[in-house]
């Protein structure tokens, strides 16, 4: 690995945790659906801001597999970036994982395998099909790379930092929260899954992101950017 690659997959190791470790916890808080999507909204908002201009703060598999299709990344900058996001996600979990350790249920158990579980993006219990599941994953995750395309990656775009990034998926998670999570993002429901152990359901969270990313990265990469 080269010493640029290195420092990108620092920053993106470093970004995602960021976005795990916020998410879960303000799902633990309880505070409500906006409040939820604020922390998240808000959280990659300020991490794609200060991660960009090492690594361009994907924070995210589906977003650079999008990058990869529309031809901003390559193969190697791929696998090392999936691999960093996934580890970022995972160390921030079982880190909560270790501090939630001191919340006990009435019979004295801990419950931070529980809290860390209900952190994991999850379908409910009913009411949302595996494949309603994956075709909400993957438009709402076509709309967050569709916007990094508009906002960060395309030449003529405005350069507002992560705040158009961080506001779709606080948009998002609004409408998908309360039938997926509103994950967007395998590495936001692989890591707590790892350290929980709640694994229902993961391949919406893979097949759908990574679908609706691979998409806004055929429109937008390979087409709308395309200069004559």
């Amino acid at each position: 690995m080269n010493p640029s690659l290195s420092k990108q997959c620092v920053a993106e190791f470093i970004g995602t945790f960021a976005l795990i470790f916020i998410g879960v916890g303000a799902i633990y808080h309880n505070l409500g659906l906006l409040a939820i999507a604020l922390a998240h909204g808000l959280t990659i908002a300020v991490m794609v801001s200060a991660t960009g201009a090492i690594s361009g703060g994907h924070l995210n598999p589906a977003v650079t597999l999008g990058l990869w299709v529309g031809g901003k990344i390559d193969t190697k900058g791929l696998m090392a970036y999936w691999v960093a996001q996934l580890a970022g996600a995972s160390c921030a979990a079982f880190l909560l994982l270790f501090l939630f350790t001191g919340q006990l249920d009435p019979s004295g158990k801990s419950l931070a395998a529980t809290i860390v579980a209900n952190g994991t993006p999850d379908l409910p219990a009913k009411g949302i099909t595996l494949v309603q599941g994956i075709i909400i994953e993957a438009v709402l995750t076509f709309f967050l790379v569709f916007v990094v395309y508009g906002t960060a990656v395309d030449s003529r775009a405005p350069k507002i930092g992560g705040l158009a990034i961080g506001l779709t998926v606080a948009l998002d998670i609004l409408f998908g929260g309360p039938f997926t999570g509103g994950a967007m993002n395998p590495a936001r429901t692989f890591g707590p899954a790892l350290a929980s152990g709640h694994w229902n359901n993961q391949i919406v969270y893979w097949i759908g992101p990574l679908l609706g990313g691979a998409l806004a990265g055929l429109v937008y990469g390979r087409f709308l950017i395309r200069q004559k």
